[in-house]
Formats: structure tokens, C-alpha cells, sequence
């Protein structure tokens, strides 16, 4: 859950505790396992986004920097929080969530584009420094975009009319930046990818470990954080040049419409059909969706030399 609403969403939770305090009292109740399942909740989605940032990395040096930014966008570490909420809590909760998830894709957009324009800077000289600026710039837009949209309360309607505005204008705004390729590729040696899956996991501890001190409020826009793009696009930042962040980042709003049609198909089905049969039917909608975005943006590959 990207972003935690008020009034009836918040009537709604307290719906849901009302409901359960009896179990939650009960020893191995729904309070005790919930606590079981979180740590398990973490280590699932720290495992899983390791080897997507890993497997985004290898891509977009053997495929394509713009292959690997939209598919960057495919529902994972999001997917899995909402799996476990219909799991834990109820279909119904996890639906409700979904569509706060859905609205909070603005943030990551927002994280995206601060951390091209920061990028952009001609200082600190070094590409450790210029890596931690661009990244600590798309922090602060990431923190900003949230802080506004947690307070939004959120239908159907809002989320999927607001994200798909802003994915329109995100698109425009990196329509300047060429896809570049990677031409030269660094060895794809074991040492290189445990290096990168090592970045991977201190980055993914140290945003999973702030959520929990934050406290439930923030918690909640922490649960959907770009938890792959940041890490992965700082690998490539660091390893390559920033032109090829750069392409990775303009592809990132196409990518996220996957989410959007995930969420809204986890808000619809998790009700009806329960959570694994809406889990798999969400999936293919969302796979449906970034196997047609990438035929769709494969096609003028002449126009332009520098583009894949």
C-alpha cells in the first residue's frame, strides 16, 4: 500500500479490527500471526527484489536500457504486500489497499523524474557523488509527492484517473531523452553480480528497516517504494553513464501502467474470486499490458540512431 487514506478508508480499517479483536486476543490470533507473517513479508520481498535488480541490471545491457525500464514497472515487491494483506487481513482490505497503491504510483514517478533532473548537475565530480545526489534527489521528491497524496481519499475512479494523467505527463516530460544502448558491456562476472546483488540488499535493508521507524502512518507509502528502480538504476548510473540511466528512467511511466491495471484488477477481483484466482488473473492482465507497450514502443527503432 503506496499511501494511507482518511475518513472512510481509515472508518473502514477500524471496521476490520473491530471485527477481529476477539481473535486478536487469542493467543495465535490474528494480531500473533500477522507479526509471524511480517518478517516472513520482508524476506520474501527483499529476496525477490535482489534478483529482479539483478535480473534488470544483466537486461538492460544485453537486451535493451528501454526493455529494462518498462519492465522495471512490472508489479513485484507492491504485489506481494497486497498478496499478504488478502492473505492475512481480508480480500476485502487488500482490494482497498490496491487502490491506494495505484494513486501512490505518482511518487514513483515523481522519484523518477527528480532523480534525471538532479542527475543532470555538473557537480560533485565523482560518480559515487553524482550516484548519491541523483538518488537522495529522487528521495526527496518521492517523500514530498507522498506526504501529499497520503492524505487524498481514495475510489476507483481517482485511481486510475489520477495515475494515468501523470504517466501521460511524465512521458512527455522525458520525451527529449534518447534510449541509449549499452554498447560497451562490463564482464557479467560472478564477483559483478554478487556485488550488485550485495548493493541491492543494503539498499532494500536500510528502506524496509526505515518503515518500521517511521511509524503505521508512513509505513504504508514505505510498503510500495520503488524498492527495485533505485538500487537498479543506480548500478547502471554508477557502472555506465548517466545517459543510460536516463533511458532506463524515461521508460519507467509506461512500465508503471502494469501496477495501475494490477491494482485496479486486485480491487476488483480480490472480492469475488478470492485472492490466489485474483492474484493469477491480475498477473496476466498486467503481463497482457507491458507485452503490448513494448511492441508498441519497439516499432520506430529507425528514427533514431542512438535508440535500441
Amino acid at each position: 500500500m503506496t499511501v494511507e487514506g482518511i475518513g472512510k478508508d481509515n472508518a473502514f480499517c477500524i471496521r476490520v479490527l473491530k471485527h477481529t479483536r476477539t481473535m486478536a486476543d487469542a493467543p495465535g490470533g490474528l494480531f500473533s500471526a500477522m507479526n509471524e507473517t511480517f518478517p516472513v513479508l520482508i524476506l520474501v520481498k527483499a529476496l525477490t527484489a535482489v534478483g529482479m535488480v539483478v535480473m534488470l541490471s544483466v537486461l538492460a545491457e544485453v537486451v535493451s536500457t528501454r526493455f529494462a525500464g518498462i519492465l522495471s514497472g512490472y508489479p513485484l515487491g507492491a504485489a506481494i504486500s497486497l498478496f499478504f494483506m488478502g492473505y492475512e487481513i481480508s480480500p476485502q482490505f487488500a482490494a482497498q489497499s490496491a487502490l491506494h497503491t495505484s494513486v501512490g504510483l505518482i511518487a514513483t514517478q515523481a522519484f523518477a523524474y527528480s532523480y534525471y533532473r538532479t542527475s543532470l548537475l555538473q557537480f560533485p565530480s565523482g560518480r559515487v557523488g553524482r550516484v548519491v545526489l541523483a538518488s537522495l534527489g529522487g528521495l526527496l521528491a518521492y517523500g514530498l509527492a507522498a506526504s501529499l497524496l497520503r492524505r487524498l481519499e481514495v475510489d476507483p475512479t481517482l485511481a486510475v484517473l489520477m495515475p494515468t494523467l501523470f504517466i501521460l505527463l511524465f512521458v512527455r516530460l522525458f520525451r527529449r531523452v534518447e534510449n541509449t544502448k549499452i554498447r560497451n558491456r562490463s564482464a557479467l562476472s560472478v564477483k559483478t553480480l554478487l556485488l550488485r546483488a550485495f548493493f541491492a540488499a543494503t539498499a532494500i535493508i536500510a528502506i524496509t528497516s526505515t518503515a518500521r521507524w517511521v511509524g503505521p502512518a508512513w509505513s504504508g507509502i514505505f510498503a510500495a517504494f520503488p524498492i527495485t528502480l533505485l538500487p537498479f538504476v543506480a548500478i547502471i548510473h554508477y557502472t555506465y553513464a548517466s545517459d543510460h540511466a536516463h533511458a532506463i528512467l524515461k521508460n519507467v511511466p509506461r512500465g508503471l501502467g502494469s501496477l495501475v491495471v494490477y491494482s485496479l484488477a486486485v480491487s476488483t477481483f480480490y472480492p469475488s474470486l478470492g485472492v490466489p484466482a485474483g492474484t493469477i488473473l491480475a498477473y496476466a492482465l498486467a503481463t497482457l499490458y507491458l507485452v503490448v507497450i513494448q511492441l508498441a514502443s519497439a516499432r520506430p527503432r529507425t528514427a533514431h540512431p542512438k535508440e535500441d
